[in-house]
């Protein structure tokens, strides 16, 4: 959740992000995003996301978009 995806990318890139999770892994690309109203929203739909039915439905998005299937 961020209001500068770009910064927030190149955060991850140069591995200077807080986040455990992703700290020590690879670089990333940016391969989607979702645009909401405001920052409550914004926090729902990342909670969805990191949950069990969300996770199916983020692994459908990137396999859908890198493997165009």
């Amino acid at each position: 959740m961020t209001i500068d995806i770009d910064r927030r990318l190149k955060e991850h890139n140069a591995h200077e992000s807080n986040t455990p999770t992703t700290k020590s892994l690879f670089d990333y690309q940016l391969i989607f995003c979702q645009v909401v109203q405001n920052r409550k929203s914004a926090r729902i739909l990342e909670k969805y996301l990191k949950s069990g039915a969300g996770r199916e439905i983020r692994t459908e998005i990137v396999e859908y978009i890198c493997l165009g299937s």
